[in-house]
């Protein structure tokens, strides 16, 4: 903990300036896909520590959707938040001024990119894409990069129609990643998509993402499930900041996350949705492929 405390005490200095400044309160937006109370216990410790850190009130926002937390930051609403590639290119793509990367996720080899994947019951008979036709297909959230922008635009590649009814009998949005595997659990879906980084074990949902999420949580038993399609690497999204923040607010806050992994593993734990090397800067220009890919399929 001796980071977080010299950080601690290194705020207190920060904290007259952020309120002469108008800093009242810090809200951080947490992406929807997950229930509540879960979201909120993951990232709870965090925002304690941003609490102390800044010295004025610190709350986590829990919008239905993504679209929440993407307007919360156009609106300058919310502060801070934890987007996926295509929510951040639908923040920029708004207004390229209302919020910043700061920093990304890293993998347990250093690397920052996941994977869209494409999973089914064990016991559907489905194996690949070829089983999925006229079934039932969810996708997460029509602002997901990996929960549907990405594989809306492989999938007709690898030569499967996104038109509903051409090849898959139905094409359905389930709220959210936890939603999708819920769902195909429980044989609402015949298959869906959700992220995972792809490193480690199967059985342990991979290292880190919403299949390890949902292991750890005791949604999904993963030899229950198994995998039928991926896609090509996608670039971690971005921890973002509102840009109208002052610079020494700024600074203490990605301080504080870009050493939580050190300070404090559990935390950063379930900040990370697993296990993760911790967070490491990033900006725009890493994302500005996702950005184009997100403004083609607005034409």
């Amino acid at each position: 903990m001796k980071k977080i405390a010299a950080t601690l005490l290194l705020s207190t200095a920060l904290v007259g300036a952020a309120s002469a400044q108008g800093i009242t309160e810090f809200r951080i937006g947490l992406l929807g896909g997950e229930n509540v109370q879960d979201r909120l216990a993951s990232n709870e410790c965090f925002r304690g520590y941003v609490e102390d850190a800044l010295g004025v009130p610190t709350r986590l926002f829990t919008p239905a959707d993504y679209n929440g937390v993407i307007q919360g930051l156009i609106g300058g609403t919310l502060d801070l938040a934890w987007l996926g590639a295509s929510a951040y290119a639908a923040v920029w793509l708004n207004d390229p001024d209302a919020a910043e990367p700061v920093l990304v996720k890293t993998n347990l080899d250093g690397s920052y990119m996941y994977y869209s994947i494409g999973f089914a019951r064990a016991d559907s008979g489905i194996t690949s894409l070829d089983d999925m036709e006229g079934r039932r297909f969810a996708f997460a959230d029509p602002n997901s990069a990996s929960g549907f922008l990405i594989p809306s635009v492989e999938i007709p590649q690898d030569g499967y129609s996104m038109t509903e009814g051409e090849y898959f009998g139905r094409i359905l949005f389930s709220g959210g990643h936890e939603q999708s595997i819920i769902g195909v659990v429980n044989g609402e879906f015949d298959a869906a998509v959700t992220w995972a980084d792809g490193q480690g074990e199967w059985e342990d949902g991979y290292n880190s993402g919403a299949l390890r999420r949902a292991t750890d949580s005791g949604l999904v038993d993963m030899n229950d499930i198994v995998e039928i399609w991926r896609s090509r690497p996608i670039v971690e999204g971005p921890i973002v900041l509102r840009s109208a923040l002052p610079q020494d607010v700024k600074d203490t806050v990605i301080e504080l996350m870009a050493n939580l992994h050190e300070t404090d593993a559990a935390c950063a734990y379930g900040v990370a949705a697993g296990e993760t090397a911790g967070f490491t800067p990033i900006g725009h220009d890493a994302y500005e492929t996702i950005v184009e890919v997100r403004r083609s399929q607005m034409n």
